[in-house]
């Protein structure tokens, strides 16, 4: 059944959402079916039963935004106050109907993510990707629609370039966006993941991360361009460099296993103090 209603719109912020024309009802539920371009992949479940509560003590303030498809709607923005609404058992919400095309219902489908809760960086990414190539946008409009620099939405569409398992990593939270960046400077996927697994194991932060991939890359000069693909080599070997406070270089076969360490000494006194250190007798 449908219900004139009055409430509080979007506009506050999303300008967009209150154009000449929108109508705002009172409509049952199953009559919204979900958003087929929706840009959020994942959603957390915790923060839903949370919306879910507060809406069943005060009711679903803020209007889903959908529009007409056959004899019911389609979900342009909402899917977690959607389905915050089904868990609290709500029979009828509150939308505002729109007439939006594809590429338009798509973007502000995107804005409502970024304006209510900041999409993960992949889902973000993916979005700005589908916005450029299956629906026209520029770099520069997506960033002016959306108040962004255009470098920013580059950057964010660059990471989609990283290996999957990365960027499953950087959706579910255990590298922040700047790391994953970081990491496309290494190239091969064999080295970005092997870095990637240091930077998380050892809690690196994206500084360290950055200092960790030019340290990389200048070992990959050094040797002509050969890279260990096991990187937590190179990262012990940056740990006994600080605790000997020394130069140590790695030779390492990767088929073989295989390899030698050299330690730098500059006198006499420096190689007492470093073999001191190696053996326990420092000090």
């Amino acid at each position: 059944m449908e219900k004139k209603g009055l409430g509080r719109g979007l506009g506050a912020l999303i300008p967009d959402y209150e154009v000449p024309g929108s109508l705002q009802l009172s409509v049952e539920r199953e009559r919204i079916a979900p958003n087929p371009v929706q840009p959020r992949h994942s959603f957390d479940e915790v923060t839903i039963d949370e919306l879910a509560s507060s809406i069943r003590e005060k009711g679903l303030i803020q209007p889903l935004v959908v529009r007409r498809r056959g004899n019911g709607y389609e979900l342009i923005a909402g899917e977690r106050r959607l389905r915050a609404a089904t868990k609290a058992g709500l029979r009828e919400v509150p939308v505002i109907v729109r007439e939006a095309s594809d590429p338009e219902a798509f973007q502000l489908a995107l804005i409502e993510n970024l304006q209510r809760e900041n999409l993960n960086p992949i889902d973000e990414a993916r979005g700005y990707k589908r916005l450029h190539e299956e629906f026209g946008r520029t770099q520069e409009e997506i960033a002016d629609r959306l108040g962004k620099s255009r470098p920013t939405i580059a950057n964010s569409i660059r990471m989609l370039q990283l290996p999957l398992e990365i960027q499953k990593e950087v959706a579910d939270g255990k590298l922040a966006a700047g790391q994953a960046r970081a990491l496309l400077g290494l190239e091969r996927e064999a080295i970005m993941l092997s870095a990637a697994r240091v930077v998380i194991t050892k809690g690196l932060s994206t500084r360290e991360t950055e200092r960790l991939v030019r340290r990389l890359k200048s070992v990959k000069r050094e040797r002509g361009g050969a890279v260990p693909t096991d990187v937590n080599l190179t990262s012990l070997i940056e740990d006994l460099q600080r605790y000997l406070g020394t130069k140590v270089r790695l030779a390492h076969k990767v088929k073989t296993g295989k390899g030698k360490i050299e330690i730098d000494y500059y006198s006499k006194e420096d190689f007492d103090r470093i073999l001191g250190m190696m053996m326990g007798n420092a000090g």
